[in-house]
């Protein structure tokens, strides 16, 4: 274990507003890093993750957002978790490496011996007490949580080989047209403070490159402008494909699940990953019940406690029901997120959904769908304020805030 001097501190990148557009209509509402999974805001699980680490000063959330979207939840988890956690609003893109760099005064100023760097839209068991002990041993300036996939799958994704006895870093690509490894950059990275040196190291040859092309030709000088600024550094490629393989990066291997949220499907089957691990690290988190006093219970289910479920109901398994829900007689909900202020009314039926705030389900109605999360129309999503009038069945369909269906409707958009 490190010394008590040792500090740590973890920034979590969060995106913007003009990133989530793949997670409409759900983030119409709210920021896609705040949008619940298992009863927890997105950002929840990897800041509640970096609360397990030896001495852990400080959080930081970077991103597009406004600062007042993130306020009200920055307060409350720094006062849940006993840990400082501040938002820093971005002033323009500076890529996954430049952004880090833009903030570096505000991450040092307690001189932390290393940073955790971790982005918000995964979906992991955040192994990160793990990582600083394999970094320790290794040496290196950075090590990346990789994790091994199908390989049809791993081009979608940065492929990495590493030595297999010393886990270096030889070789990293991002999204290779051919196939490369079927280890891939899981997006959760710790680092010395030297990456700071290696990023700045980026930034003056992109400034003497653009210096040099200027003084060549006119010709040059137009490919200038189309090039990318020198504050903007990405992480992938301008960092880790060029230090791989010089004894610098190292990589942990995750065991257990990963997965890229980047849609609402994605979204769904996040939930289901953390509510079964809540049954690990929050017990106390899962609802329980056999349908006397209280509803049957099958599986992984957070019922929020201002909810309303009655004894009659069936849930689960993999569903998460929001604050102020209102569940009536005879419901059946499975893999479902119902969010706050849905109103499901006698003998409705929710399979593989999301259930916008404030909307209601009439009786005997179904919301359904098939199941994929990588399918288009895998998983039916309701948006905000949407009624589902009496004995309407909605399947494999997507609806925008504020309609009312009186008609059944499959496999459609319903704008």
């Amino acid at each position: 274990m490190g010394s008590s001097e040792e500090r740590v501190v973890a920034v979590i990148m969060v995106g913007g507003p003009t990133k989530g557009t793949r997670f409409r209509p759900l983030s119409l509402n709210i920021p896609k890093p705040l949008f619940p999974l298992a009863g927890q805001p997105m950002v929840h699980h990897p800041i509640s993750a970096c609360k397990r680490i030896p001495n852990l000063t400080q959080i930081f959330l970077i991103g597009f957002y406004e600062e007042r979207e993130f306020a009200l939840y920055v307060s409350s988890i720094s006062n849940e978790l006993k840990v400082p956690v501040r938002y820093l609003k971005e002033d323009k893109p500076h890529g996954s490496a430049g952004g880090l760099y833009n903030f570096r005064d505000l991450i040092m100023e307690d001189s932390p011996s290393h940073v955790f760097l971790l982005n918000c839209d995964v979906c992991c068991s955040f192994p990160l007490p793990e990582m600083l002990d394999a970094h320790r041993r290794y040496g290196g300036i950075g090590t990346i949580l990789v994790i091994k996939v199908s390989a049809e799958s791993a081009s979608q994704f940065g492929e990495l080989v590493a030595d297999p006895v010393t886990n270096e870093l030889l070789h990293y690509t991002e999204k290779p047209e051919t196939f490369v490894s079927d280890r891939i950059n899981c997006g959760v990275y710790i680092f010395t403070p030297d990456i700071f040196t290696a990023i700045q190291g980026v930034s003056a040859q992109r400034k003497d490159r653009a210096n040099l092309r200027r003084m060549s030709s006119f010709e040059a000088l137009q490919y200038t402008t189309r090039s990318l600024p020198s504050d903007f550094v990405r992480l992938d490629q301008d960092i880790l494909s060029p230090l791989a393989g010089k004894k610098q990066l190292y990589t942990y291997e995750s065991m257990d699940f990963w997965e890229q949220i980047k849609t609402p499907g994605m979204s769904l089957k996040c939930s289901a990953l953390y509510l079964a691990q809540f049954r690990f690290t929050s017990p106390h988190l899962l609802a329980s019940g056999d349908g006397t006093k209280s509803a049957s219970i099958v599986g992984d289910v957070y019922i929020h406690p201002s909810a309303k479920v009655h004894p009659t109901a069936k849930i689960g398994p993999d569903v998460s029901i929001s604050a102020n829900a209102r569940i009536g007689p005879g419901v059946r909900l499975i893999n479902c997120i119902i969010l706050d202020d849905v109103e499901i009314k006698e003998n409705g039926i929710v399979i593989h959904a999301i259930v916008g705030w404030k909307s209601s389900i009439g009786r005997w109605s179904r919301v359904q769908a098939g199941g994929d999360p990588n399918a288009k129309l895998g998983v039916t999503i309701l948006g905000e304020a949407v009624t589902v009038e009496d004995e309407v069945v909605v399947v494999n369909s997507i609806v925008l805030p504020n309609k009312t269906l009186n008609m059944s409707v499959q496999e459609e958009i319903i704008l």
